[in-house]
Order: C-alpha cells, then structure tokens, then sequence
C-alpha cells in the first residue's frame, strides 16, 4: 500500500513537472501586468493629462510612511505622471515579455514605494507582487517572450566564436 501510494506520487510529481516553465511565466507576466495596467487607467483623462483624481490623491491624500513619520509626496504631479506612466508601460512590455527583467524591476520599485504610501497593503498586495516580480526578474519572460525571441534571432545572427560561452 505504501509502495503503491510514493508511486503515485512520484507518476504525479513527474506530471506536474511536465509543464512548461515558459507557462508559468506567462501567467506571472500576465497576473503581474493586470492591477498596474487597471490602476494606470485611473490616473488618465487622456494623452498626458493627469485625472483630477490622480492629482488630488498624490497632492493630498498619498503620504510616504518613513522612520514612524507621515511625509508629502515631494514633487506630487510629477509623482502622479511618472506612477500613471509606469503603469501603462510596464504593462505592456510584460505581457509582451519584451525587457522583462527591467519591466519587473520598475515594478518592484513602485511596489516598493507604494508599500511606503500604503503600508497596510502588504501581505494582500505588495508581497505577492514583490515576490512576483523577483521571480521574473531572475528567470526572465520564459520562451514565450519576444525577449526570447530576440534572443534566438541574435543568436542565428552572431558569428559562431560569440556564441561560445
């Protein structure tokens, strides 16, 4: 009984194993790219013009939380812009898994800053998303990437002495 319970244990492990890490890092792009893309939506009234909701958030309400203190945002409407276009691009170059490993740092570090201006967001929010984004940055965008397949044309491109390694 035993012998027959680690055997379908291992057929099951070896199953699961089968699937493809470029899957898995598909659905990190895309689980990673949705909340920032829904909330860069909501800082925009149009090409480059900030929504009056954006502005009143990053000039009023949003308080960076350092050392115990509760500091204004310096720069507030630059803030706004720079977080909103982030946002939006950062996004897009997930999903299409071009510059992932930068896309997925510039994520990180507004992640980082909104857990600075949310600090109650952390286990629900921040944290996934961090840990997210690690991952991508250390494994990159997976084969269904363009960063893959630029990488693939590069190396049909490169004389064969730089593709040695």
């Amino acid at each position: 009984m035993l012998h027959r319970l680690v055997q379908l244990y291992q057929d099951l492990d070896r199953l699961i194993a089968a699937i493809p890490p470029s899957i898995g890092l598909l659905a990190l792009r895309v689980a990673l790219a949705i909340p920032f893309w829904r909330s860069g939506l909501t800082k925009w009234d149009g090409w480059f013009s900030l929504s009056s909701g954006a502005r009143y958030l990053f000039e009023q309400e949003f308080k960076l939380h350092i050392f115990g203190q509760a500091l204004a945002y310096p720069f507030p409407l630059a803030a706004a812009f720079l977080a909103g276009l982030g946002e939006l691009v950062l996004p897009v170059l997930l999903i299409l898994g071009l510059g992932t490993r930068f896309a997925a740092l510039g994520i990180l570090l507004m992640t980082l800053v909104i857990q600075l201006t949310i600090p109650d967001g952390l286990i629900n929010f921040h944290l996934p998303w961090a840990a997210m984004a690690l991952g991508l940055m250390a494994f990159g965008g997976g084969r269904l990437s363009l960063d893959a397949l630029a990488g693939g044309l590069r190396r049909r491109q490169a004389p064969a002495h730089q593709t040695m390694g």
